[in-house]
């Protein structure tokens, strides 16, 4: 019969690799969007609206090296003083947009009002993407009783200004930058 104390270190000595790792890379692309703009809604036989609207968006993607990066993303615009409406898109995106240099993103897919009468339908957006960041973003929506929307958004995405940032690196490093790139998108 075998001890306790050889069959532990038999043990030990068998998952003692697993602890062992080396570094890794990040190898997916990510979006964290925050903006504010206009919107202009309607629905049934009501008349166009204005109001203000939020967005707010969450996504990843495959890997930011590659000249044209595929992903999906949910969006919640709630549109001030009426409801939300809530979004599940899929983007195509150059790797410009994701390198925070100029680029842009082309999303569509489907979306659901949860308020009013509420609607389903599909949902779209073009987004043209600045150093930082920095993003506007041209959305709309058709769905089922009569309902549209079309929307201007601007706002930043946090994960491009930090992780995935590769603009202005001489004047400010990314010291754990996500790409294998170690340079300004624009110098190549």
């Amino acid at each position: 019969m075998r001890s306790p104390i050889a069959c532990l270190a038999a043990l030990g000595a068998l998952l003692a690799p697993l602890a062992w790792s080396s570094p890794s890379r990040a190898d997916a692309s990510a979006w964290t969007f925050v903006g504010a703009g206009a919107i202009g809604w309607k629905q049934g036989e009501s008349d166009l609206v204005f109001d203000g609207a939020l967005s707010c968006d969450v996504g990843v993607g495959t890997t930011p090296d590659a000249p044209v990066i595929v992903g999906g993303l949910m969006r919640a615009t709630p549109i001030l003083d009426s409801g939300i409406d809530l979004a599940l898109l899929a983007r195509v995106a150059t790797r410009g947009f994701q390198a925070g240099q100029l680029g842009l993103a082309l999303d569509a897919g489907g979306y659901r009002r949860l308020w009013g009468a509420g609607s389903t339908g599909v949902a779209g957006a073009l987004t043209l993407g600045a150093p930082l960041g920095i993003s506007l973003s041209l959305q709309g929506s058709y769905g089922t009783d009569k309902a549209m929307s079309f929307a201007a958004i601007a706002g930043i995405d946090l994960l491009r200004l930090t992780v995935y940032r590769q603009s202005l690196l001489p004047l400010w490093p990314n010291p754990f930058p996500a790409q294998q790139r170690g340079q300004d998108v624009a110098s190549r």
